[in-house]
């Protein structure tokens, strides 16, 4: 049996791997990324805290709807250091540019952003900047003018924050277990191999995240990952032959699109 000592440096591990915060005087000998990123999705929590805790602050200091959610947007790419758009940016350009496996991993490395990555990177930030406005100005407008209107829509911008950060991380774990690093080198060659308990833990954590957004919206929204997870692991095995950092991070930014998209239609 795992030792709370042994959860609680993971997490610790894992919010250190997937954000900024300096996690100071934690003792994480004896663990690995591969070992501790069952916790990804608690990782996502604490994210989803600091962009719903900005979200909050600027409703009331009376922005609108949609400038306070391009702050929590922002407060959230700002926490994690934009890890997954730099994955994200850099797997467009590779999938979009190379013709051959060795050129696309070529142009993956490349630390500059080419077309097709800053075009996919905007198209990202304004999905989710959208989705987040509309969820903020829709439930502001159903509500009465005052401190009570910004309460109501922050329950429900944090409720989406929750489930998108927690529920799209949930996936990473599974991915790296199910495709081979297409590297031997690479932030995921030397990630170790990830192991289907953890694996499944990260998967059980990522659905209690969706259901932050209520049963039909979860199910709506893991059979929509599902899918999508299992078009993009073909994709990468099409293209890569396994999988990469980047490619997890581009898996993450599409999850995460696609939960607050779904919350946006249903809310």
């Amino acid at each position: 049996m795992t030792s709370p000592q042994t959860l609680l440096r993971d997490i610790g591990f894992s919010t250190m791997f997937f954000t900024r915060l300096p996690l100071p005087g934690l003792d994480l000998s004896g663990r690995s990324l591969a070992s501790a990123i069952w916790a990804a999705p608690i990782a996502g929590w604490v994210i989803a805290l600091i962009g719903g805790a900005t979200f909050w602050a600027a409703s009331r200091l009376g922005l609108p709807a949609g400038p306070a959610a391009a702050l929590a947007l922002a407060a959230t790419m700002l926490a994690t250091g934009c890890l997954h758009e730099d994955g994200l940016s850099d797997t467009a350009d590779g999938f979009g540019g190379g013709r051959s496996r060795d050129r696309i991993l070529e142009i993956m490395r490349d630390s500059r952003i080419g077309a097709f990555g800053a075009c996919v990177l905007a198209l990202s930030i304004l999905l989710r900047w959208s989705a987040l406005a509309v969820l903020a100005d829709g439930t502001a407008a159903g509500s009465p003018s005052g401190p009570g209107a910004a309460y109501s829509a922050s329950s429900l911008v944090f409720a989406a924050l929750l489930a998108a950060h927690g529920g799209s991380r949930a996936l990473l774990p599974a991915f790296l277990h199910l495709l081979p690093p297409a590297r031997t080198d690479g932030l995921s060659a030397g990630a170790g191999t990830v192991g289907q308990p953890v694996a499944g833990a990260a998967l059980a954590l990522g659905f209690l995240s969706l259901m932050a957004l209520g049963l039909s919206a979860a199910l709506v929204a893991a059979v929509l990952l599902a899918a999508a997870f299992l078009a993009f692991r073909a994709l990468c095995l099409n293209k890569i032959g396994g999988q990469t950092g980047d490619t997890a991070g581009a898996l993450q930014q599409i999850a995460e699109i696609l939960i607050l998209l779904v919350t946006s239609a249903v809310f």
